[in-house]
């Protein structure tokens, strides 16, 4: 008890946790739970406010050349039905966004080579000439000159999730990727100016304790703007639908430590995390989160979005989704954000 006590005191004081002190936050239990979530909540309250920020998800191909073992859309899933959206309707999407109050679009996708990155610049640019929007982008590893054309062209963010800090782990999981390869690209869009954003996913298969506290502890060295944490939830079309789902009380524990230790981030209340359980964004809320992305993917297609099964967001209209949303900040005396979002560290 001492000992988690002192090292939760410790980082109050603006200390700065090693591993082994990190895993002793992420041991937490019972009263230690409740404690770390009232500190993170202190902590999120003084460093980003109270408003909660809404960010619009548009994503507009389900295409992917990676075979990540853990994702409905890698590339060896042959059930998957794939859908790419022409640019017309993903600049509907947006105006939809726009139009519902949003000042956040997240352009997401697969690696789908389809798009070049001039049609992806000119998407940029159309978004940013039509509406007073901050646009986000996730559309995996690229080289530095894409990245580079992207955030001419108006891009303000890119979010690039680490999953895990283990470099073995991360190549059996991406067997065609490297944790050094995804971190050069962190790196990269930090030098172009981008708002950056990684992220974890709690309860992989081979992660431990230690992994944890390495991947919280990752994402405070690359002073990540923005950080997804989210639990690992099997899909039946990939190589590890036999896997156990991540748990939701270690989900909760990583995001309210990462909010310790980055205090002045936008963490999100994960779709993930709304899809283990009805009470997800909530409870998210309630331990250091203050982002909440709708999915305001086309109707049609938003269901074949499916990196994870029994998504949370596939049946939301996206006007009653919005009305949801507000109701439940209301519920915790939580204001909606009326600005970008931009970052504040």
């Amino acid at each position: 008890m001492h000992s988690f006590t002192a090292n939760l005191n410790k980082i109050l004081a603006g200390g700065r946790l090693g591993q082994p002190e990190l895993e002793t936050l992420l041991g937490a239990r019972g009263e230690q739970i409740r404690d770390l979530f009232a500190a993170a909540n202190r902590v999120r309250r003084s460093g980003v406010g109270n408003a909660v920020h809404l960010r619009a998800i548009i994503e507009f191909s389900n295409y992917c050349r990676k075979n990540c073992l853990y994702c409905g859309l890698r590339r060896d899933n042959k059930t998957l039905p794939r859908y790419r959206l022409v640019m017309a309707d993903i600049l509907d999407a947006a105006g939809r966004a726009a139009s519902l109050g949003y000042r956040t679009v997240v352009l997401q996708s697969g690696e789908d080579p389809y798009y070049s990155a001039a049609d992806i610049a000119r998407l940029v640019e159309q978004i940013k000439a039509r509406h007073d929007l901050a646009v986000t982008l996730s559309l995996g590893e690229h080289n530095r000159e894409t990245y580079s054309t992207w955030r001419k062209a108006g891009a303000d963010r890119y979010l690039l999730k680490q999953e895990t800090s283990d470099p073995v782990l991360f190549e059996y999981l991406k067997p065609d990727g490297s944790l050094q390869k995804r971190l050069q690209c962190l790196l990269w869009l930090k030098e172009l100016g981008y708002q950056t954003g990684s992220g974890n996913m709690v309860g992989l298969p081979g992660q431990t304790t230690a992994t944890l506290a390495r991947d919280i502890a990752l994402m405070r060295e690359l002073d990540v703007e923005m950080a997804g944490i989210g639990p690992f939830l099997p899909h039946q079309d990939t190589p590890l639908r036999s896997a156990a789902p991540g748990k939701l009380e270690t989900t909760l524990v990583t995001l309210a430590i990462t909010r310790l230790c980055l205090p002045r981030a936008h963490l999100p209340a994960t779709t993930s995390l709304g899809t283990l359980t009805p009470e997800g964004h909530k409870l998210a809320l309630g331990c250091g989160a203050n982002v909440i992305m709708p999915n305001l993917t086309p109707a049609g297609v938003r269901d074949k979005y499916m990196i994870y099964p029994q998504k949370a967001d596939i049946k939301d209209d996206p006007v009653k989704a919005k009305r949801d949303i507000e109701d439940l900040l209301a519920s915790l005396a939580r204001p909606l954000a009326t600005d970008y979002g931009h970052a504040l560290t």
